[in-house]
């Protein structure tokens, strides 16, 4: 039998995600692209429009659906929409908050809703939910349309949105399941899952997964019941009983989250994880951790001697913003704790970020970030 002759035309594997690449390949009509995007007047990382761009023109080539063509437009419609909206609030910290959009007003778990979203915003925060009634309605009655957005979806039935936030600008009618929830956890700085059906056990599992492997920035998230309640402490029964058990899980998988049945604990698990710990990143194969403050040696070097298992090289130590991290000034002044780690067992990171919070720091006024 003869190989197969390969074509220009078959798909062939995507390029590393980081790795900039000429728009189509074709120099003439790559020089075109350069032109329409400087004559756009665009100057800000101008060559990743022009990849878009060569990347719709490969599409054309490919000859898709016409109902694939139509869902990705409409997907990247969606995306630069909530963008645009989003970028107008980045100095604010956000909780997300899931929960059963049959919850009844009279239930004691909507009640906790209103006031932990009421006194999230009093910390500075503002709330995302999903736009509708239930524990979303209730999240945003205790926020407030000022302090608060929706991202609704268009559904047949049930999800029409809350009082609260209907006719507000940020409220986003999203008609795709995947661009809604990427915009959830690409804006999130936490979550709050109340009591809730399939959607919020899809939320939580999407988050969890996502956490568990690296794929999002670590984020406090908490799983919140009304005082007595054994909702969340069931669930967490079946993960124990059954995905531990057979060893589908790890214990370290535990850590990245919280059962509590109190708002104030709730509360407190947000914002503590924001005490000393500001943000993180890659730069290279090297974790960067922003610090609202530095660390004393004898914290650093407990670090070293707890969360030693992290490091696939070297040891945590501190120092400033690097070199790589010139596109976030807004964060430059913050102090640095540095590290090479195994990208894995993230239950162990979000532990780490814990020991950093109840660490001593030097003295002196927390370093102001980028967010209230």
């Amino acid at each position: 039998m003869q190989p197969e002759e390969h074509h220009a035309h078959e798909a062939d594997p995507p390029p590393p995600i980081d790795v900039v690449q000429p728009p189509t390949g074709d120099p003439g009509i790559d020089q075109q692209v350069k032109e329409l995007v400087k004559r756009w007047g665009y100057d800000h990382s101008p060559e990743l429009i022009e990849e878009m761009i060569g990347t719709v023109l490969k599409m054309a080539q490919d000859r898709m659906s016409i109902a694939d063509l139509k869902m990705y437009n409409r997907s990247l419609k969606e995306l630069r929409f909530a963008a645009r909206l989003f970028a107008k609030y980045t100095r604010f910290r956000k909780v997300s908050v899931f929960g059963s959009a049959r919850t009844s007003p009279r239930a004691p778990e909507f009640s906790a809703a209103v006031e932990f979203s009421r006194r999230m915003t009093g910390e500075g925060y503002m709330i995302i939910t999903g736009g509708g009634d239930g524990i979303m309605g209730a999240a945003q009655e205790g926020a407030g349309a000022e302090q608060s957005f929706g991202l609704n979806i268009r559904l047949p039935f049930e999800q029409g949105a809350n009082v609260t936030i209907e006719g507000d600008p940020k409220l986003v009618n999203f008609n795709y399941f995947f661009t809604r929830k990427l915009n959830f956890m690409k804006e999130s700085h936490a979550i709050a899952l109340f009591p809730g059906g399939f959607g919020t056990m899809d939320e939580g599992f999407e988050a969890l997964t996502l956490l568990q492997t690296g794929k999002a920035k670590m984020i406090p998230l908490v799983l919140v019941d009304e005082p007595q309640g054994h909702y969340w402490e069931t669930w967490n029964e079946f993960m124990r009983g059954h995905l531990l058990k057979l060893g589908l899980i790890s214990e370290e998988d535990f850590s990245l989250f919280r059962l509590t049945n109190s708002v104030d604990d709730a509360i407190a698990e947000i914002t503590n994880f924001y005490k000393t710990y500001q943000s993180s990143r890659y730069v290279g194969d090297q974790m960067v951790i922003r610090l609202a403050r530095k660390l004393t040696s004898e914290g650093v070097q407990k670090l070293n001697d707890t969360f030693g298992d992290i490091l696939r090289k070297g040891r945590f130590f501190q120092g400033t913003a690097l070199r790589q991290e010139k596109n976030e000034p807004e964060l430059a002044q913050l102090p640095r704790l540095i590290f090479t780690p195994h990208r894995r067992n993230f239950g162990r990171m979000r532990l780490l970020i814990d020991a950093i919070n109840a660490s001593q720091t030097e003295a002196g006024p927390a370093a102001e970030g980028a967010m209230r």
